[in-house]
């Protein structure tokens, strides 16, 4: 099929590749000089697992093209799919600009009729916003055809998009059209050939469908978090219960890590965009709530216990980071705890000693004075990144820290602190070697005497 997908964001990108993998002709139309140069020779702008590989293959192929031209974009197009930006705005709720401005573009530039499927994560009633906008775009320059409107939300986690889109775990379809669901149905044959994963439901139901289950995923993690900081009262480790509770199938051991938080573009947003419809509404929301104040909560709670641990006295302490990412297998440190975290430590006078495996050049330019003056360092390599440090802080889980040489580290260490954010750590292992351990929500482990920094 002929394919046109507009905006060469995440979504976007997975998209174009995905669908350009199995055979379809796609152009991508992207307004960011940029970005656009960026992709046309080549290279991708966004770190994902295997997504470079597969752009590179489907432009040699020319089966993927990119362009900044909406009608050399539009001219061949059966499929239009909207992926662009809903950030939030100050009240919460989800910023519709781009959305509607694409919409707005449509209706002047379509010169057939064709299917518009919005992808972009949107509130409950936005396809029909979206169509209102192209019809009159259409009626204003005298155009004799309709544009059908489907909404076909995203499942995407970052680190490993290219497997949810080519093996999904569901296709969500919301139309009230049968040629439009039968389009759609058609162009994602391919995905689901082996297992039958495609919903169809109305619309509105489709758009609500993605703001719930991530509402709900964020909903699992604060809920862990909070019986995180319960136990850390009780003297009970998190660990032991997360396996007690995960074992019941009615609950699985899915999203009940307790940690340091969640971050990244999709569960902050979209929970304070379902919080905004509902206070729109006059509907109470308070689990919703209560699931964003626990993550604001959880993001502070490393450097509470590192300051507890050092007697409110942090000037002049060097700590050291594992993980800068809001998760691994992405660069993405939109909303990520490691910047909670950074902004406390700086604040408090330590030097911050950091290290990630991509996301250290989007790092570089949140903290370009801190770097000028050194109170900031950054570093590709985790060993030299803890070289002198008075304590470790485990902030991401990359797969290179999960087995470091722990000897080899606290040769290194100033003094041997490990507070792990994630609770990947065996404490009584780095007990034995000779660490003071601290989790999130575990009992403290081991000893070490704080000395002057």
């Amino acid at each position: 099929m002929e394919l046109c997908v507009i905006g060469a964001g995440y979504v976007g990108l997975v998209t174009a590749a995905c669908f350009a993998e199995m055979g379809n002709r796609v152009v991508c139309l992207e307004r960011d000089p940029q970005r656009l140069m960026q992709l046309r020779q080549g290279h991708c702008p966004i770190h994902e697992p295997g997504l470079q590989a597969l752009l590179h293959s489907a432009m040699q192929a020319g089966r993927l093209a990119f362009s900044d031209d909406w009608q050399q974009a539009l001219a061949a197009a059966e499929v239009v799919f909207i992926a662009v930006g809903t950030p939030s705005q100050e009240d919460g709720s989800a910023d519709l600009q781009h959305v509607l401005a694409v919409a707005d573009s449509l209706g002047r530039h379509l010169t057939h009729p064709c299917l518009v499927v919005n992808k972009s994560t949107v509130p409950v009633g936005t396809a029909e916003r979206v169509a209102r906008h192209i019809a009159l775009g259409l009626r204003e320059r005298g155009a004799g055809f309709v544009v059908e409107v489907a909404s076909n939300p995203e499942f995407l986690k970052e680190g490993s998009a290219l497997e949810d889109f080519m093996r999904p775990d569901r296709i969500i379809i919301g139309t009230d059209s049968a040629a439009a669901s039968q389009c759609l149905q058609r162009l994602y044959a391919p995905f689901v050939r082996n297992r039958e994963r495609i919903l169809l439901m109305a619309p509105r139901a489709a758009e609500f469908s993605k703001y719930a289950a991530n509402a709900f995923l964020a909903t699992k993690i604060s809920f862990i978090n909070e019986l995180a900081g319960l136990c850390a009262q009780l003297d009970v480790d998190i660990e032991q219960v997360r396996r007690g509770i995960g074992s019941d199938r009615r609950i699985g051991s899915h999203f009940i890590y307790a940690g340091c938080g969640y971050g990244g573009s999709c569960f902050p947003k979209d929970v304070r965009a379902l919080i905004r419809t509902a206070e729109q509404l006059g509907y109470p929301a308070g689990i919703l709530q209560a699931v964003q104040a626990r993550n604001e909560v959880q993001k502070t709670l490393l450097f509470k216990a590192l300051h507890q641990h050092f007697g409110g006295f942090m000037r002049g302490r060097s700590v050291a980071l594992w993980g800068l990412a809001f998760k691994p297998g992405t660069d993405d440190l939109r909303e990520a705890p490691s910047l909670v975290l950074i902004d406390a430590l700086l604040a408090a006078g330590a030097r911050v000693q950091a290290c990630d495996p991509v996301a250290l050049g989007g790092m570089a330019g949140r903290y370009p004075h801190a770097l000028a003056t050194g109170q900031l360092r950054l570093s590709e390599d985790p060993y030299a990144c803890v070289e002198g440090a008075d304590a470790l802080i485990l902030v991401t889980e990359w797969k290179q820290f999960r087995q470091p040489d722990f000897l080899r580290v606290r040769g290194l260490m100033r003094m041997p602190v490990v507070f792990d954010g994630r609770n990947i750590y065996d404490a009584q292992e780095l007990s034995t070697l000779g660490y003071l351990y601290h989790g999130i929500g575990r009992p403290q482990v081991g000893h070490c005497k704080v000395t002057a920094a």
